[in-house]
């Protein structure tokens, strides 16, 4: 033992487990008079939002929720959404927060894998959860005590479900002293399943810590100053809206509830509340890009952020243009959300616009409490060299990654082999060391022996003015193996041909990456707009 072990163990007052619950108890103690939501009608101060959070806590307490209990969500954006980001984890509780628009036979299996023993369910997915909870009961023997909560913005029929109606349960319920976090920032804070683009949806399950680094790591990476005024225009089921939920608490801000994410009703709610920051996938950027100019009158200032595997530079490129000052970040809901960000530099300014995309379109460098984001050879682990052309495949390291899959330990072992998170996205180095995604494992087309890059062709797509969605995919091929085909959804108005298309892809690209086929066809999109490839490979292949 040497002389810095002696008498200097760890105690109460030097050590205490990270958890976001401390950003919650901090705001409502030193800003409690100051506003925290803002949802259509409804106004809460941070006090409130604190005790309607702890009287939540109460309820659950009594109805047995407590560590390694799991609690699902069916929820829009409301503050009853925000309230349970503070309430479920303060008890020790596992939070499941459900995409509101899976089927009920997936919603059952999720339900039923996480072992939820409540629900809290919004009165607009009464259909859809009534049919869940039939097969849940059905299929699995399993019955949660479910909460119903009737939305004060919700215009349509209150269907109840539950036991009991959220408001009168929490009224009932005297609230618990305070917000506390773990024993241990290694327990589990939240389930979070796959979106299911792969057809294997798994249970993410994350920490305490991890949730608490990362909501920190969002501060550091917007440098967003205190009183922020953030539009939940990204679901909070997804990731945990990429620990926002508990990066507003730790800045003191105020959540501008949105549960419709149509781009009248985000730039209304921009222009009315003075929103300062929102976050959002490329296709809710593609709204605002889009939208009528008269929208987009008075709304000044706003700083967004963009996350997706490769996000168009041309959208990137086309929010500069109007005005919002966007930031690139990369991640998956293995690693909370975002972990890794295009950082920009001071003298990126100096290019020209079309450069400041391709710049800010890179998938970056790691976060800042990130240990680990590089790109490596898969097959020996060896960091590739940085010169812009050697694919390898981006993995993280640090106190950003989750636990592992539930019940999945072969996955969780796959995922980690070699001491590193596996992304499965191709990407090179470029010679500053930032890290770009050429594709997807799963989607590099290999056609006569040569590798094309989906991404670059869609990149290519995107800039043509009539094109408002596209994804490119493999068709079997007698000849060459495979070859490519673009799925594309036009703008409002647009008139283009596939041989518009195929011609302007001529003009940029080698002949062999060119689509031979351009179809102009719904694409299927996740809930967080992300495009569902496995289905279109599987249209191609019909």
């Amino acid at each position: 033992m040497n002389i810095y072990e002696q008498d200097l163990a760890q105690n109460p007052a030097n050590h205490v487990a990270l958890s976001p619950m401390a950003f919650v108890e901090r705001t409502a103690e030193v800003f409690g008079d100051l506003p925290a939501v803002i949802h259509g009608r409804r106004r809460y101060t941070w006090a409130q939002v604190h005790e309607r959070s702890r009287r939540l806590a109460a309820a659950l307490r009594a109805a047995g929720v407590g560590r390694g209990s799991t609690v699902s969500v069916m929820l829009p954006n409301t503050p009853e959404m925000v309230e349970a980001h503070y309430a479920v984890p303060a008890l020790n509780a596992v939070l499941n927060t459900l995409n509101t628009r899976l089927d009920a036979e997936l919603l059952a299996w999720q339900m039923h894998h996480c072992e939820a023993s409540v629900l809290i369910t919004d009165t607009e997915f009464a259909p859809i959860m009534a049919k869940a909870l039939a097969l849940l009961q059905d299929q699995h023997g399993r019955q949660p005590l479910v909460i119903d909560v009737a939305d004060s913005e919700f215009t349509g029929e209150h269907r109840r479900l539950g036991t009991h109606d959220y408001e009168a349960w929490l009224a009932g319920h005297a609230p618990l002293a305070r917000l506390d976090g773990p024993q241990d920032e290694w327990d589990a804070i939240a389930i979070s399943y796959t979106s299911g683009t792969t057809g294997d949806p798994k249970g993410v399950v994350t920490h305490h810590r991890g949730a608490y680094l990362n909501a920190v790591s969002n501060v550091v990476t917007w440098t967003m100053p205190q009183f922020p005024r953030y539009l939940w225009t990204l679901p909070m089921f997804h990731c945990n809206g990429w620990c926002f939920p508990w990066t507003v608490a730790l800045q003191a801000g105020v959540h501008v509830c949105l549960r419709r994410v149509e781009a009248p009703a985000i730039l209304a709610a921009m222009r009315a509340h003075g929103v300062t920051h929102y976050c959002a996938a490329p296709i809710v950027h593609g709204l605002i890009i889009n939208a009528e100019p008269a929208l987009r009158e008075g709304v000044t200032g706003v700083r967004g952020m963009v996350a997706g595997a490769s996000p168009p530079a041309a959208m990137i490129e086309g929010m500069a243009k109007i005005g919002f000052d966007i930031t690139h970040v990369y991640g998956l809901t293995e690693v909370y959300g975002p972990a890794g960000v295009a950082a920009k530099r001071a003298d990126w300014a100096q290019a020209d616009i079309a450069e400041q995309a391709r710049l800010n379109g890179r998938q970056g460098v790691r976060y800042a409490l990130q240990d680990g984001m590089t790109v490596l050879d898969p097959s020996t682990l060896v960091e590739v060299p940085a010169d812009g052309e050697t694919m390898g495949e981006i993995m993280f390291r640090g106190n950003i990654v989750m636990k592992g899959y539930l019940k999945n330990p072969a996955a969780t072992a796959k995922a980690f082999e070699g001491g590193w998170f596996h992304t499965g996205d191709l990407a090179v180095l470029e010679r500053d060391r930032y890290a770009r995604i050429k594709d997807r494992s799963k989607d590099i087309i290999i056609s006569g022996g040569e590798n094309i890059s989906s991404i670059e062709v869609e990149d290519v797509l995107y800039r043509h003015p009539a094109v408002l969605a596209c994804a490119v995919v493999a068709r079997p091929d007698a000849k060459w193996g495979e070859t490519p085909v673009a799925y594309v959804e036009t703008k409002p108005g647009a008139q283009v041909t596939a041989e518009d298309l195929v011609a302007h892809c001529k003009a940029h690209l080698a002949g062999y990456k060119v689509p031979r086929d351009v179809r102009f066809e719904p694409i299927p999109k996740t809930s967080t707009g992300k495009i569902q490839k496995f289905e279109l490979r599987q249209r191609a292949k019909g």
